[in-house]
């Protein structure tokens, strides 16, 4: 019957589709380990992931998509595993499972979020989804103060303004300590944790 065959084609389609996006992704993700973002093309890409440049471009229309969607399937994941920490924990469990989570995500694709951070600046839509997710992390680590009793409001020594700043430095920090080794990112981790409690008068 006509009317049955559309549907389950397109079905299988999109199955094939995933399978071939995430191909496309985990090999844009292994030649920014082997020749870094401004050698890699487009054609390596497609080569990697075992189809054409045109099957490429059927699921992203430059270099810079792929690399988008990957930092954007990467700091999904620690987004997911995050959020409900946020809101439920007591602030000392948040804050500590917020760290281990981020060291986590560093460990496995630092590379990845160290060229995020350097193209945030100059590829138009990195910028704006690490601003997306930077904004989320604030909002984040804005509720665990809050929790804590640090005053709502955005005057300096008030939960969003000391949430921004502290979602930056452990931005910056983990980038420099995950170029060096697993070691240096654990007590960099282990400093950010410590300056977090700080904030929150949770030292005492």
């Amino acid at each position: 019957m006509p009317g049955h065959h559309p549907t389950r084609s397109r079905r299988t389609t999109e199955r094939k589709g995933d399978v071939r996006e995430r191909a496309i992704l985990d090999t844009c993700e292994a030649l920014l380990a082997q020749k870094g973002y401004d050698a890699m093309t487009v054609g390596d890409i497609a080569q990697g992931a075992g189809i054409t440049r045109g099957a490429l471009y059927f699921y992203f229309g430059s270099k810079q998509e792929v690399v988008t969607a990957l930092v954007a399937r990467t700091v999904e994941h620690l987004w997911e595993r995050s959020r409900a920490t946020a809101q439920t924990d007591e602030p000392r469990q948040a804050i500590a499972a917020a760290m281990r989570r981020t060291v986590e995500l560093w460990n496995e694709h630092g590379l990845v979020m160290r060229t995020a951070i350097d193209l945030s600046l100059t590829v138009p839509e990195i910028g704006e989804l690490w601003s997306r997710t930077a904004d989320l992390f604030i909002t984040a680590i804005t509720a665990v103060l809050e929790r804590a009793g640090i005053p709502a409001g955005d005057e300096p020594e008030q939960a969003s303004a000391m949430a921004r700043a502290l979602c930056w430095m452990i931005e910056r920090t983990f980038y420099h300590a995950s170029q060096e080794s697993r070691e240096s990112l654990r007590k960099a981790s282990s400093t950010c944790e410590h300056i977090w409690l700080v904030s929150a008068g949770l030292t005492a």
